[in-house]
């Protein structure tokens, strides 16, 4: 059975930890591509994987530590954008439109590192909030 990301976000902290330092499926890689509407290459280059290491992955199925961080990363800030804004088709576009608010970066590429990834979740809140 594949783990999903609704799957893992569910677990109390604790569990979550383990689950990701044990390294997430690769189905969650997948399906975060699947979600943004980007190529695994895309992705690949914002969350530091290089086209032989995902090879690799596919052999595995399994994502290493870091690279499970940098996957849930994205994926939560993806779940907070269906929160704020209701709809998959327009929160996966937002993520790859230039922000102002983020010196006209897109909200994914601003999100491969922890500190960008806390300035999108913020500026979700502020559109959440009608705060500009």
């Amino acid at each position: 059975m594949d783990i999903t990301y609704s799957d893992i976000k569910t677990q109390n902290t604790t569990q979550l930890i383990s689950r990701i330092k044990k390294g997430l499926p690769l189905n969650m890689f997948a399906q975060l591509c699947s979600d943004l509407g980007v190529p695994e290459k895309e992705l690949c280059r914002i969350i530091r994987i290089s086209p032989s290491t995902l090879a690799r992955r596919k052999k595995s199925g399994q994502l290493s530590f870091e690279e499970s961080e940098r996957v849930f990363r994205i994926s939560r800030l993806y779940d907070r954008a269906l929160d704020v804004f209701k709809d998959p088709e327009q929160s996966s576009s937002w993520f790859k439109e230039p922000s102002w608010a983020l010196g006209n970066v897109p909200p994914l590429e601003y999100a491969d590192t922890e500190f960008g990834a806390r300035e999108v979740e913020d500026l979700l809140g502020r559109i959440e909030n009608g705060v500009f």
